[in-house]
């Protein structure tokens, strides 16, 4: 489906987005990739989504990409003799491992882990910081606290512990099952929570196995510490706004995304940007003005993708929440503003071959009569390359990979086709100008630019550049002379 626009949209399934006619309206609307939550819904809801995306997919033609978001360990108190209790400014909090029930003076908290992670001065927050706790004394088993945001603490409310690196792996025995269950399926991408360090990427790759690509979510602040190591071993990033502004000061979180965005870009990975969008969305037809502000932010910045959560998968008006980021998407690629800082991003990077081929192919489109960039990508890699020199011109990625088309449209501007394989490059020119005409990006009177490698169907082999008319005469003649 022809987008007429470069970033691309997520939308979260759930609840309200289960059906056929639904999943097939919010991709109609603009959703480009489905994100199913596994923090919500069983196995069996699960692949029930999943089937519906690829009926959508077949049923509309083109590629859907469809991202899995693993749960991650989830630190929580233990249960209140009363259910609830009221912490006031000042008063002692005990946190420990005993098997009781909390009353006004302490509770359980039962992650050992913690404890042996934990020093005075430390902080911990509770129900996404609303309770604000600080480590006077600690022991083994238990944590003396002061309390310093106070407020009402219920049953099994969640715990952050911002100011030190947890000894807790990335995949709890959940997201161990979970990720062999959503790779068997066959997602695209595979999302991990609360990652701290490139290890834990390292041990979700080893279990996928090749079957997805990984996404680490950036929503600690060891996890922005150790930010350029997470990348190098990641195949792409989520800024997840919600854990990250628990953690760090609110005030923090835009620079960081900003610079986060701007490494992933360099690294030539896409970067989405996650976490109350359009939150008033949920249960409004109508977005606030911040939110689209917040959207366009992201947009200008150059986030390959922008997501939608509980907007799509849990609220009462899910289309509408696309067809706004869409909107929002269209208008601001329309400003030529926002030409001016893409472009003023740009990093001159001729470390390679297939560096510099797309690099070229970039600057030949913007100063000739070009109609589209066609990059033939096996591995996807070359598409990226040619996704991170933000072209002023569509990119059209031919693969004979289902699966890359599918991982590919996550990233900025890069709209896919399936093609047969090729082994001359004619062949690859001729099939390039097929698809650009067919998906309506080149007329016959046009011109486009061809990349590929050669030898072919050699992953990270592109060499050679080739501008060709979109007339197919003319290259039978060309090619004969």
């Amino acid at each position: 489906m022809k987008r007429h626009r470069n970033v691309k949209i997520v939308a979260t399934l759930g609840p309200a987005s289960s059906s056929y006619e639904m999943i097939r309206a919010l991709h109609e609307a603009g959703a480009d990739v489905f994100r199913l939550n596994m923090s919500h819904g069983d196995h069996s809801e699960i692949q029930a989504r999943y089937d519906i995306i690829r009926q959508v997919e077949k049923d509309c033609g083109g590629a859907i990409g469809i991202l899995a978001d693993l749960q991650g360990p989830k630190l929580r108190v233990g249960v209140f003799k009363n259910g609830e209790e009221m912490l006031e400014v000042g008063q002692d909090f005990r946190l420990d491992l005993k098997d009781e029930e909390g009353d006004s003076t302490r509770v359980k908290l039962p992650h050992k882990e913690i404890f042996d992670a934990l020093e005075p001065g430390a902080n911990l927050l509770v129900n996404d910081g609303k309770i604000r706790l600080k480590v006077k004394d600690c022991g083994r088993d238990f944590a003396d606290c002061e309390v310093t945001v106070g407020g009402m603490i219920s049953n099994r409310k969640g715990v952050n512990v911002p100011d030190v690196v947890l000894p807790v792996p990335a995949l709890s025995e959940k997201d161990r099952k979970d990720l062999e269950f959503v790779c068997s399926l066959g997602v695209d991408w595979l999302a991990l929570s609360f990652v701290q360090r490139p290890s834990d990427v390292e041990e979700a790759r080893q279990l996928c196995n090749g079957r997805a690509a990984i996404l680490a979510k950036i929503e600690k602040p060891a996890a922005v510490k150790a930010f350029d190591d997470i990348l190098a071993v990641s195949d792409g990033i989520m800024v997840a706004r919600g854990d990250l502004g628990v953690e760090l000061p609110v005030a923090n979180v835009p620079p960081i995304q900003k610079r986060l965005i701007r490494k992933c870009r360099a690294a030539a990975k896409p970067v989405i940007v996650a976490t109350q969008m359009l939150e008033s969305m949920i249960e409004s037809p109508m977005p606030t003005r911040a939110e689209v502000s917040d959207v366009a932010t992201a947009i200008y910045e150059g986030a390959d993708a922008i997501m939608l959560s509980a907007e799509s998968a849990a609220g009462q008006f899910p289309v509408e929440a696309v067809t706004t980021m869409n909107n929002v998407a269209n208008e601001v690629e329309s400003d030529p503003t926002y030409i001016e800082i893409i472009e003023s991003q740009r990093r001159i990077a001729h470390e390679t071959v297939a560096d510099g081929i797309v690099s070229a192919a970039r600057e030949i489109a913007e100063k000739t009569k070009i109609a589209a960039i066609c990059c033939f990508s096996q591995s996807g890699t070359t598409a990226l390359l040619v996704s991170r020199e933000r072209p002023r011109v569509p990119i059209i990625a031919l693969t004979t990979f289902e699966r890359t088309a599918r991982r590919l449209c996550l990233s900025w501007g890069v709209n896919t086709a399936m093609t047969d394989s090729v082994d001359r490059f004619k062949s690859a020119v001729i099939g390039a100008i097929r698809a650009a005409k067919a998906e309506g990006f080149a007329e016959e009177s046009d011109k486009i630019i061809v990349t590929a490698g050669v030898p072919f169907n050699t992953p990270g082999s592109t060499n050679i550049l080739r501008v060709a008319p979109c007339e197919e005469r003319l290259i039978h003649n060309a090619d004969s002379e």
